[in-house]
């Protein structure tokens, strides 16, 4: 099996592993609140986050991977701006009706879109463009019904938009400018990200719910379905740096509107929630988006390697005709002198 063949077995597999892994804990989680009353969902997330700092310390230990330590401040600020980013989605959640708050996960890709666009220098073609718009107008169509406007809502909407697509763009960055992997990131950000949601969780979720964390009454079978909601956070929290990572926070996003569709599918299914011809067919919509993003991207992937392939077969050709080489302005070796470097490279690190 080729490189290329495990790199894109290895990306399907985590692309498959958040998926189960998000629905499992979004229907654990809904099971959790609805049924049995436990509503302090940014308390819980700090502890989904604890839990999964001491799992990859066990694995730490059992020598599952290497600790890679780099800069503490780039770790630090990241940290807490993913765990802000996590409080400002719930308090969004809560200032604003359903339909706003799935309006803004909406807006979060062609935010990253535009950020990547001016501040990275990404291009994305137009047909990456139409395939999102239908995607998001499937998505649109199905989960949004209601849209209520408020000042404050719209505030909080608007910095979890922000914060949130910049702590996935930095997941993606940071990970390719300090060569560490998406475990060895995970690990040294769990700590900062807990603190912070455990720190403004309970005034939170005691601001949006009118209760108090610590005077719930924790029934056996409460505990139960916290104890399995923190230990499927463990594989939600690492297939999502893992999706990061190996594709881009644009692909993150779009797989995140299919976990979508298959938690309304689900309910639906297991838990007989209301259904309509307006959620199957934005779900058919979306799909239809899904498979043109994919689509897209695998064709300019393939497109992009050929182009390398070509490109790196002319640069060692040139190197072995030395007419050829001369023809094409590539200096030779004479008089003891190293020849010029290939300009293609200098650019590899911008390439990784």
């Amino acid at each position: 099996m080729g490189e290329s063949q495990r790199i894109q077995l290895g990306t399907i597999g985590a692309l498959l592993l958040s998926v189960v892994s998000s629905v499992s804990i979004v229907i654990c989680n809904k099971a959790l609140i609805s049924s049995l009353g436990f509503m302090f969902a940014t308390t819980l997330t700090s502890w989904h986050l604890l839990v999964t700092f001491c799992s990859l310390h066990v694995a730490l230990w059992m020598k599952l991977f290497e600790h890679k330590p780099f800069d503490p401040r780039a770790v630090m600020g990241f940290g807490i701006l993913n765990g802000c980013s996590i409080g400002l989605l719930n308090l969004s959640l809560g200032f604003n009706s359903v339909g706003f708050y799935q309006m803004t996960k909406l807006a979060i890709i062609p935010c990253t879109v535009l950020l990547e666009t001016f501040f990275f220098r990404k291009n994305f073609s137009g047909t990456i463009k139409c395939s999102l718009a239908i995607l998001l107008l499937g998505v649109g169509i199905a989960t949004v019904t209601d849209l209520q406007l408020n000042a404050l809502g719209s505030v909080l909407s608007l910095l979890a938009i922000i914060t949130t697509c910049i702590a996935q763009i930095m997941t993606n960055t940071i990970q390719k400018r300090f060569k560490v992997s998406s475990t060895q990131l995970l690990y040294q950000s769990c700590p900062y990200q807990a603190i912070t949601l455990f720190v403004i969780g309970p005034f939170l979720d005691g601001l949006l719910t009118n209760l108090n964390v610590f005077a719930f009454k924790y029934t056996p079978q409460v505990l139960v379905f916290i104890v399995l909601s923190c230990l499927i956070s463990v594989s939600v929290n690492f297939s999502t740096f893992l999706v990061i990572g190996k594709t881009s926070p644009v692909t993150y996003q779009v797989l995140g509107h299919l976990k979508t569709c298959l938690v309304l599918a689900f309910g639906y299914v297991l838990l007989h929630d209301p259904f309509s011809w307006r959620n199957i067919l934005g779900i058919l919509v979306a799909v239809v988006g899904m498979v043109l993003y994919s689509y897209f991207c695998t064709m300019e992937s393939q497109q992009n390697a050929n182009e390398a392939t070509a490109q790196l077969s002319q640069v060692k050709e040139s190197e072995a005709d030395p007419l050829l080489g001369a023809e094409n302005g590539t200096s030779l070796v004479t008089d003891g002198l190293s020849p010029n470097n290939p300009a293609w490279s200098s650019n590899k690190d911008l390439n990784a």
